[in-house]
């Protein structure tokens, strides 16, 4: 999943934000063909600028001229497809349902004849509306739990597989030396956001447009997650956040929720001393759960050349399976969007990559459409106060319940 995830620019600051992008946007016919523009957000892994050069420049029937977009992209790419300078094709967290729902993108659905169903149905999910696909993934990111072998083998604790096992597992390796658990520097609340709820078998939002954890036995599931910083088994102020595993390198915490990203380096500096978990689960409902995100391609619908963007989309992230594996194994460490890539990937076969492949695939779930940044911003300010403040799970849960259906409310209008 990508870490940042923001919000839609409103029509009036189009202008300001489009002044860097100057002309430059392979708009309109010329050269030899048609030219489409596509843009990319500045991924951070060296060398995913020029592999995503060398797609475009394979593809024979257009000039493609990518972008690579530093500085709020998201922010960016919204303003830009209010306005006749956007690119015709681009990378995208959503499409947001305001941008599906505005007809500002197009509908990709067809793309996918044959092979939907071997693309990951949880990162799907958020770019479909009303049954129509308007992103196409190109890779799946997760987060899960790593937890050290050997310190819980010393300590005599079973890696945990329940959320009342977790809180027990945390205070029982914590010691002067070391912290049970690393949710990040702010008690867990922005990283967690909705898995402690999916793993109580609460969504979000339901599949009928529903706040989904509108329940007590939600409420009392985040109340155990002020046990953990009661007991001071968290790790608090740790030199780097959660997307860093230092902390669980250098032995400052014996569990840290982290990212698929960290596994190489994790694998690298401790070898087979570590394993790998989803959510535990919690309650009578409950079942594990790892949150993926996937950026997905889009095309614009202000392109002059529909049919040729579209046909670019799905020579690239449909056709070209190839490059798809290359994006996400070469540059960094990913998970192709199409489960027949993730299972005969040999980075992904064995070992901790194995399983979390499989978490992702069997208890993955994505921020729903109808999760607007005022709810989401409503709900983690809420968990935040009761992790660390301890305040009523209840209580604070019922505010976010009004939010969000407000928000629902709104959106659906």
């Amino acid at each position: 999943m990508t870490i940042s995830r923001r919000t839609l620019l409103a029509a009036g600051a189009a202008a300001g934000l489009l002044t860097a992008c100057g002309s430059n946007t392979g708009r309109g016919d010329g050269g030899s063909g048609p030219r489409l523009s596509q843009w990319y957000h500045q991924y951070g892994e060296p060398g995913a600028e020029r592999a995503v050069q060398r797609y475009a420049a394979a593809f024979r029937e257009a000039d493609v001229s990518v972008q690579w977009r530093p500085g709020n992209y998201d922010q960016q790419t919204a303003a830009a497809l209010l306005t006749d300078s956007g690119p015709d094709v681009f990378e995208v967290n959503g499409p947001t349902l305001d941008q599906i729902r505005g007809g500002q993108v197009l509908d990709l659905t067809d793309l996918l004849a044959g092979v939907k169903d071997d693309f990951n149905p949880a990162v799907l999910a958020p770019k479909t509306h009303e049954g129509r696909v308007y992103g196409i993934p190109q890779v799946v990111d997760t987060q899960v739990l790593y937890y050290r072998k050997s310190l819980l083998r010393d300590a005599g604790v079973e890696p945990p597989t329940t959320l009342d096992a977790l809180v027990d597992a945390a205070r029982a390796l914590t010691d002067r030396k070391t912290k049970g658990l690393f949710l990040g520097n702010d008690g867990g609340a922005g990283v967690l956001g909705g898995t402690p709820l999916y793993a109580a078998g609460f969504p979000l939002v339901t599949d009928d447009g529903r706040v989904g954890f509108d329940d007590p036995a939600a409420a009392r599931t985040l109340g155990k997650l002020h046990r953990l910083y009661a007991d001071e088994s968290l790790l608090l102020g740790a030199p780097a956040d959660w997307s860093d595993p230092s902390a669980f390198l250098q032995g400052l915490t014996a569990m840290q929720w982290s990212g698929l990203w960290a596994l190489p380096q994790i694998t690298r500096e401790l070898g087979d001393d570590f394993g790998v978990l989803p959510f535990p689960a919690d309650g009578a409902r409950g079942r594990p759960a790892v949150p993926v995100g996937a950026y997905g391609a889009a095309v614009s619908a202000r392109t002059r050349h529909k049919d040729l963007a579209k046909a670019y989309v799905k020579w690239l992230w449909v056709e070209r399976t190839d490059y798809q594996k290359d994006f996400a194994l070469s540059y960094g460490f990913h998970i192709p969007a199409r489960r027949s890539l993730a299972a005969e990937a040999a980075p992904l076969r064995e070992g901790p990559a194995a399983d979390i492949v499989r978490f992702a695939t069997d208890h993955g779930y994505a921020q729903p459409l109808l999760w607007t940044p005022a709810g989401q911003t409503a709900y983690q300010d809420a968990l935040s106060r009761i992790i660390k403040g301890g305040a009523d799970p209840e209580r604070e849960l019922r505010g976010a319940v009004r939010k969000v259906a407000e928000e629902i409310a709104r959106v659906r209008a």
